[in-house]
């Protein structure tokens, strides 16, 4: 990155109006207009970047890049990728600059993120977001990326994509994920759980519980409730009015997912959505004691007096096969069936 734009980045962070680098004021804006990102093509080249917690295992690194490659792609590391500051994958600037960098480098088709963890937020006040509106292009992670997603469409109206991060898990489900959404030439995609053949009578794996039937049509955000509802009260967070919101989480207990519900309701996030859609909540078992709340206790306490469709299941999270979602673009949900559908290009 020049001199001159990474002091420009540097200053949207610590300009006036912002203490340590992080805004004074929090108010909740309009989403831009929905920005578009180009479609990758096989061969294409895309940037490999660390915004969130450092990787340990230097080999994460080999399996990232071997596994872009064999999606018929090839890869660019970020400077910063394999730095290290504490649990984090670099200072703030650095985490950033990458980030920056590969927006801003025109031979970059998408950015991916190689994993998540914790830290991205910080870099949120440091990312050039005028660069990103120029040179639009798909960025995909889950879990901490959530900080990314929710910022860039809040400040760009980009569609961004929630699924799995380069050193993942790409088993043929998500493979065949990735070639669908980025390569595929569908008019319309459609997000069903997959059905496991097993030798037990009832199907119990990926099954879908549906809260409140019906559908609903809005654009797609979300991503990981820890995250999301950490971004309370920042500029980094979308509109939610008309929007369909879908959340996911990792080794919360009930209580806490309870917690960040009521931030939810609290916010008034809930009471403007029009569907939601919970994917999975791995290892949220609650501790040992007594009175717990179930999770489906929990939601049915928040979603049912809403009376909008809603439903539980689906595959998203950190899970090993997951789906490869458009965050921003307009879906319906189907919450009897347990689907989501695209409903208008997500590319240019």
């Amino acid at each position: 990155m020049k001199k001159r734009t990474f002091i420009k980045t540097l200053s949207l962070g610590l300009g006036m109006g912002t203490v340590a680098g992080f805004p004074a004021s929090a108010a909740r804006l309009a989403t831009p207009k929905k920005l578009l990102p180009k479609r990758l093509q096989p061969g294409d080249r895309v940037g490999l970047i660390s915004p969130s917690a450092a990787t340990a295992d230097r080999m994460e690194f080999t399996y990232a890049r071997e596994a872009m490659e064999a999606l018929g792609l090839s890869v660019k590391e970020g400077k910063y990728l394999s730095s290290r500051r504490g649990h984090l994958a670099g200072s703030d600037a650095e985490r950033a600059e990458d980030l920056n960098e590969m927006f801003g480098d025109k031979r970059i088709k998408a950015v991916v993120c190689i994993r998540g963890g914790s830290g991205a937020a910080r870099i949120l006040p440091l990312i050039d977001y005028e660069l990103i509106r120029k040179n639009p292009k798909p960025i995909l992670g889950y879990s901490d990326i959530t900080a990314l997603h929710n910022a860039i469409h809040a400040q760009t109206g980009l569609v961004t994509f929630h699924g799995p991060n380069g050193s993942g898990s790409w088993n043929p489900f998500n493979a065949n994920q990735f070639r669908s959404v980025f390569f595929g030439k569908e008019k319309r995609l459609t997000y069903r759980n997959e059905v496991e053949e097993t030798e037990d009578l009832v199907v119990k794996k990926n099954r879908i519980r549906t809260i409140y039937p019906g559908k609903a049509s809005g654009d797609l955000v979300g991503g990981n409730l820890t995250v999301l509802t950490a971004l309370a009260g920042s500029p980094y967070l979308p509109d939610f009015k008309n929007k369909l919101l879908f959340l996911e989480d990792i080794g919360e207990e009930p209580y806490r997912i309870d917690r960040m519900m009521s931030t939810l309701m609290l916010m008034g996030v809930l009471k403007e959505i029009k569907g939601f859609v919970f994917g999975q909540c791995t290892d949220c078992d609650p501790s040992g004691g007594y009175g717990n709340l179930t999770i489906d206790q929990i939601l049915d306490d928040y979603l049912l007096p809403l009376r909008i469709p809603a439903y539980r299941g689906a595959m998203i999270g950190h899970v090993p096969k997951q789906f490869l979602l458009p965050f921003g673009a307009k879906v319906t949900l189907d919450a009897d069936a347990g689907t989501l559908e695209t409903d208008e290009a997500i590319f240019q």
